[in-house]
């Protein structure tokens, strides 16, 4: 009998010590951009980028960049919440944007550049919270028009796409500073006091 306990106590042992995941799906311009910044958050396990908010069922770059599938560029984070809750992503994730734009972000223009937090039913009330508390701190310089819409199908980014800051270092820091990404973060987020 217990070497039958020992056994079951060895398959089940996985999956007790497995670890519990979430994940949240964020746009903000450039997937480029966003997959890079929430990199290596505390707590985040993957940054995989990606189309979401459209119709078209498996978007392509191209039509998207074109502005023909009605999908935003999209970040799918998966995160651990016993290390960062969905809360604390949030607030992570919005001084990463510039909330006040409502035409695209930095240099990338049109509805696929647009941030919007994209949520499940469960996620929906703390977002919309993150939201007014980012409104109430007054940290912005402009009016908050990031929408909070519900999460459909996520369609992961071609290969090519895929931890491209990484992959082309070079490359994705002449973007980033080309479209002056950080100089307009600074300008529109105010200091934290």
């Amino acid at each position: 009998m217990r070497f039958l306990l020992a056994i079951l106590a060895l398959i089940l042992a996985p999956a007790a010590f497995a670890q519990k995941t979430e994940q949240a799906v964020f746009a903000g311009g450039c997937f480029w951009c966003m997959e890079s910044d929430m990199q290596g958050l505390p707590g985040v396990i993957s940054v995989e980028s990606g189309y979401t908010g459209g119709a078209e069922r498996h978007p392509k770059y191209k039509d998207v960049a074109r502005q023909q599938t009605g999908h935003y560029e999209s970040v799918r984070v998966t995160f651990d919440p016993a290390k960062m809750t969905y809360e604390q992503l949030l607030t992570r994730f919005w001084p990463l944007i510039d909330p006040t734009d409502d035409g695209g972000q930095f240099c990338d223009r049109g509805r696929s550049y647009l941030p919007a937090i994209f949520v499940t039913p469960d996620q929906k009330a703390a977002a919309q919270a993150s939201k007014q508390k980012i409104i109430a701190s007054g940290r912005v310089n402009g009016e908050v028009k990031v929408p909070i819409l519900p999460l459909g199908e996520f369609w992961p980014a071609e290969e090519e796409h895929r931890n491209f800051a990484k992959r082309n270092a070079d490359y994705y820091a002449a973007y980033r500073r080309g479209c002056q990404r950080d100089v307009i973060l600074r300008q529109v987020w105010k200091p934290v006091s």
